[in-house]
């Protein structure tokens, strides 16, 4: 294993610990009035159940060197958790407790999951029709300097995570910048590094930009509209790390590039389709009162519907195709079956789009939710609210939320926040909402995109690398909570 992989593992090692093995020691601390609806925090199941947490993240953490999918050991450790959390209760004599509380976080895991499962599929019919190939290869033809390509792939990233999501398009982004950077590894490995900071940014203001917006909005405590209100902060957090990065930017040209996309038929009409979705989504929502998913799940199916049309249009090319080939061969009949069987491998498959969906990161969200739920049955998420948010207040406790989500990773961590569900103004939830979105970019492991762009331009951009601009990083993301508090100074009363 090389220096730079045993110091991010080690460096996840400690924020994980850090994270979760104080709960024990809270326990202690904490009051007994504060525990009087479940105080199950000392018994030696829920001390046993968050020594099966860290050691399922620990296995996580050891993602890369294990080559064991990170899904696995937290599914395993939810299914333990929860049956000594079922175990506790029923030896204090309440045999539904269990039940009702796993409920809860199913409910909550299933729409999550829905919600991914329609976006994934969306996103992967978009990019299978050719829509990012085509705007990839626009990018690196256009013979723009390595400044403009730094800016505009930065800009791009911005202004497309909010609706494809920051992992997606970081990503094609990343595509495009080692494209055209080339063998200028200096220039991929910054303008990586700008990526990954404008697609966290972008997913900052947007339901559908990253996981904990989503779940936040889900959860109801910020309404569609209201997330707009971080736009502004977000811009701030990107632009301010971009210009300082900028100046390691050289303005000469790239190697020339040439290359050819052209979208498939019907690309438009999936883009069309997806922007309806996302209507029907917030619309349901906000004017129907229906929990998002609905939204989501019709649109899928009005996908489906289109992708049946275009089997069946494929399916009639093919078969135009086979009898002009017929027509010069003696084989009959028997030519036009196979001619047909062979096509039909070729015919669009809606089916083939959802199957690539991220399934182990799905599974992960599942054993994560399911987890954290649990830990939150025994009453440690009480505790943590009460120490984190009544004991150093809510500012303080968000800004830590965000340094949280780049050591460990911001999806349990702001799951554990809706948990906890402290009483917060709509400033500070939004607050929170924009260190957990934006926080995980100070380091290369903080967030999602980190992690993928790191897999795409693969001993380019690397953790050192990234470390290595954590200062810039730092102070964009303090300059977007000074932001957020002078322009939405009249949200945190």
């Amino acid at each position: 294993m090389n220096d730079s992989r045993k110091n991010r593992l080690l460096l996840r090692a400690v924020g994980l610990s850090l994270f979760v093995l104080f709960l024990p020691a809270l326990a202690l601390a904490a009051t007994e009035g504060a525990l009087e609806m479940v105080d199950l925090t000392g018994h030696w199941a829920g001390i046993l159940s968050l020594v099966i947490f860290v050691a399922a993240y620990s296995l996580v953490i050891g993602e890369e060197v294990l080559h064991m999918r990170k899904s696995k050991p937290v599914i395993v450790a939810a299914g333990l958790i929860w049956v000594l959390v079922a175990i506790a209760f029923q030896q204090a004599g309440d045999l539904d407790r269990a039940h009702i509380e796993i409920r809860g976080d199913l409910l909550e895991f299933v729409e999550l999951f829905l919600f991914l499962l329609a976006a994934m599929t969306f996103i992967n019919t978009m990019e299978e029709r050719g829509v990012f190939d085509v705007l990839r290869v626009w990018l690196v033809t256009q013979g723009f300097s390595l400044r403009k390509i730094f800016w505009i792939t930065g800009g791009l990233a911005f202004v497309m995570s909010p609706i494809a999501d920051n992992l997606t398009t970081a990503l094609l982004m990343a595509a495009v910048v080692v494209a055209v950077g080339g063998s200028n590894k200096k220039f991929v490995a910054i303008a990586c590094i700008n990526i990954v900071v404008s697609a966290n940014a972008g997913g900052a203001f947007s339901p559908f930009g990253d996981i904990t917006t989503l779940m936040v909005w889900q959860k109801g405590v910020v309404q569609f509209q209201q997330f707009f209100a971080l736009f502004i902060p977000s811009v701030v957090n990107w632009v301010v790390t971009a210009a300082i990065l900028s100046f390691a930017v050289g303005k000469e040209q790239p190697e020339a590039v040439t290359d050819k996309a052209e979208l498939q038929y019907g690309a438009w009409v999936v883009v069309g389709l997806f922007i309806a979705t996302i209507a029907m989504a917030v619309s349901m929502h906000n004017v129907l009162h229906l929990p998002p998913v609905v939204g989501m799940m019709t649109g899928l199916g009005f996908l489906k519907l289109y992708g049946w049309y275009l089997a069946r249009r494929d399916v009639r090319i093919a078969r135009g195709h086979e009898l002009e080939k017929v027509e010069a061969t003696p084989l009959g009949v028997e030519a036009v079956h196979e001619g047909e069987h062979a096509s039909n491998k070729n015919t669009f498959d809606i089916f083939d789009n959802l199957q690539r969906a991220e399934w182990d990161t799905l599974m992960f969200f599942y054993g994560v939710i399911m987890c954290v739920g649990g830990l939150g049955a025994f009453g440690y998420l009480a505790i943590g609210s009460e120490l984190m948010y009544e004991g150093l207040g809510a500012t303080t406790a968000n800004i830590i939320v965000g340094f949280a989500s780049a050591i460990v990773d911001n999806i349990p961590v702001m799951f554990a926040v809706l948990e906890m569900n402290p009483d917060m103004s709509l400033g500070q939830w939004l607050l929170v909402t924009l260190t957990a979105g934006v926080g995980g970019s100070m380091l290369s492991i903080g967030s999602a995109a980190g992690v993928a762009v790191m897999g795409t331009a693969r001993g380019i951009y690397t953790f050192f690398g990234h470390l290595k601009w954590a200062w810039a990083i730092a102070l964009g993301y303090a300059a977007s909570i000074a932001t957020h508090f002078a322009v939405n100074g009249s949200l945190f009363t």
